[in-house]
């Protein structure tokens, strides 16, 4: 995104440019660039005096953030049935072909087999 804060030469202002497309037609030929403060139109964007921009200020640190929560032992998600090869997904509902049930997929069974097509992954 182009700056937009500028100080004016002409009003000596902290004010913002305004960049208006100029037309020929249909066919769009320029960029009229003028201070919104006093209205005077600048030739080209290097005569423009942009603000500074300051450093955003860092509110919080890496101490304010929470520790990483372990919610699942190593292998514990490895027998959800997001990963059975019994579990199917369609647009409306997620259903279990071994129980004849719908489930989601965080749900687990005695009954898992794991799926050759679906990558266990690390949840957390």
């Amino acid at each position: 995104m182009s700056k937009v804060e500028i100080i004016c030469q002409n009003c000596k202002q902290e004010t913002l440019l305004k960049r208006e497309p100029i037309y020929n037609g249909f066919n769009k030929i320029g960029i009229k660039l003028s201070c919104t403060g006093c209205g005077i139109v600048f030739e080209n964007e290097k005569d423009i005096m942009f603000k500074k921009s300051s450093t955003k200020k860092i509110i919080f640190t890496d101490e304010d953030r929470s520790k990483n929560v372990k919610i699942f032992d190593k292998n514990e998600n490895h027998k959800l049935c997001r990963y059975c090869a019994s579990y199917i997904v369609n647009p409306f509902t997620q259903y279990c072909s071994v129980h004849k049930k719908e489930v989601q997929a965080t749900d687990s069974c005695d009954e898992f087999k794991k799926s050759s097509s679906k990558k266990i992954d690390d949840l957390f």
